[in-house]
């Protein structure tokens, strides 16, 4: 005990001797600005500030805003509400600075270890797991902010010093919950011959302009690109897959590629469509999340026409599902390229949906949605390839997904054959709380609440006398008892550069 007492007042000396040091700096211009910078960080208000800037752009800048926002909330409740209770510490005085450099309002919590330095850390970490430029552009901002604190009395350097390393471990603590996706798309070991295409000739393309975020309407980029290619639009009312099949039925007959420009739901649409008269599909992502182009390597527009000019080309699979129930007539078929979905999810894509329509912004509207969703969430009992389970939700991908615990990011392959079907169990004591801890302690694969099966077909039954919508990419489908899913293997032949295979 002796030899801690010693070594914390060795540390405490060495704190002083740096900040009276510090205080001996002369007066520059650079003062007024990391009082401004140490202000502005004040409850991370600079960070989320950036992290809004960047979740405009899709895609890995967007990812790596949302980890950033993760690791901040980490790091602030490590540091602020554990931290700073378990080592009341005082701060520096104030006469040991001159007083043009002193914070007006001096924070009064305990000075170790700095909330500030561990946000600061933790953001741009996290910036630079999902892309290290990014990081390395955050860095110096962050690091002038950690170093604020001590620059303007508030903190002793060894605050700062073990808020940096929470900071970094809250970062690199986002991937035991989020980890990070491979940076090579998806794989299909099946090739596919697709026609090569010049300037749009041939090429029939459905642009859906309320995709993605609001004004962002693809039309005039699509046009610009492919000059010669044939522009529709969903007819307003009109089933998108009949549409399309109309087109292609009454046209000229010389259209020998189908593309889109939209979301997921979009995606899949014309992705039956194209299946279905056996066209390779061009995808363009529009939509807000881009799941499927993300996953065949297609980032945008000049990757998609890069390999509509070169004719190449992979197979993928397609899955599906036949849906009867009582206000359907025989049965109905939705196509998916992604997933589908029993329980919660499609209800709070409903909420979401009526969200955007009062005028909410996708995400907001998201993030009320799901919370809602999950607070009024009822069990479904149902029978799964005739074994009855009481289900919270229930999820099939498209091909099997990685990793295996609660949320899927990536498929390694697209051409698998399989669907990855996932369900969570409520006739479990506790299941709910269960569910919780086995996700944050990453042993979901091992809970008896959570059962995870690839399969070729999965047939589930609602019991009860009830029944559910299902969501299929994100879209809202009819109200069914029964659902068929199958996969249809390497059903789809779709433009991807070569690079990305």
């Amino acid at each position: 005990m002796g030899h801690v007492r010693r070594s914390a007042r060795q540390v405490n000396r060495v704190d002083r001797d740096l900040v009276i040091r510090s205080g001996q700096l002369p007066k520059t211009p650079a003062d007024g600005w990391l009082m401004s910078l140490s202000r502005s960080a004040n409850k991370s208000r600079l960070w989320f500030a950036i992290a809004v800037v960047l979740a405009a752009k899709k895609g890995k800048t967007r990812r790596a805003a949302l980890r950033g926002v993760g690791a901040i909330t980490f790091a602030s409740v490590s540091a602020n509400l554990v931290g700073k209770n378990l080592f009341p510490r005082r701060r520096p005085a104030a006469e040991l600075l001159p007083e043009y450099r002193r914070l007006a309002k001096r924070p009064t919590s305990s000075s170790f270890p700095s909330g500030h330095a561990a946000s600061a850390v933790a953001f741009a970490t996290a910036l630079g797991l999902e892309r290290k430029g990014l990081g390395k552009v955050v860095a110096p901002v962050a690091g002038a902010v950690a170093y604020s604190r001590v620059h303007t009395g508030v903190h002793w350097p060894t605050d700062v010093l073990a808020g940096a390393a929470i900071g970094v471990g809250a970062a690199y603590a986002t991937l035991h919950w989020w980890p990070l996706g491979p940076d090579a798309p998806a794989q299909s070991a099946h090739a596919a011959e697709v026609t090569a295409v010049e300037d749009g000739d041939g090429l029939l393309v459905l642009v859906n302009p309320n995709a993605g975020i609001a004004g962002e309407d693809a039309t005039d980029v699509v046009k610009h690109r492919w000059p010669r290619a044939t522009v529709v639009h969903p007819r307003p009312g009109a089933d998108l897959i009949e549409q399309l099949s109309d087109e292609l039925t009454a046209g000229p007959g010389d259209i020998r590629a189908i593309g889109v420009a939209g979301g997921d739901g979009s995606v899949a649409a014309v992705a039956a469509v194209a299946a279905e008269f056996r066209l390779p599909l061009v995808v363009v992502p529009a939509g807000t999340l881009n799941h499927f182009a993300r996953d065949i390597g297609v980032d945008g527009i000049d990757a998609a026409d890069a390999a509509v000019r070169a004719g190449d080309g992979v197979a993928v699979d397609l899955a599906g599902v036949d849906i009867e129930g009582a206000g359907i007539e025989g049965e109905a078929h939705r196509w998916f390229v992604n997933t589908a979905s029993l329980g919660g999810y499609p209800e709070m894509v409903r909420l979401r949906e009526r969200l955007e329509k009062r005028g909410w912004p996708k995400w907001p509207a998201a993030a009320v949605a799901l919370h809602r969703s999950l607070r009024r969430a009822q069990p479904i009992r149902m029978s799964v390839d005739g074994r009855s389970h009481l289900v919270w939700w229930l999820f099939v991908g498209n091909g099997t997904y990685s990793p295996k615990g609660f949320v899927p990011t990536h498929r390694p392959v697209l051409d698998s054959g399989l669907l990855d079907v996932r369900y969570l169990r409520a006739d479990v004591p506790y299941s709910r709380l269960r569910f919780v801890l086995a996700t944050l302690t990453r042993t979901l694969h091992t809970s008896h609440v959570y059962r995870q099966r690839d399969l070729a077909e999965l047939e589930v039954r609602l019991l009860d006398d009830v029944e559910r919508r299902i969501a299929t990419d994100g879209e809202v489908g009819p109200l069914g008892s029964r659902f068929r899913f199958r996969s249809r293997p390497s059903a789809l032949a779709i433009y991807r550069p070569t690079e990305a295979g």
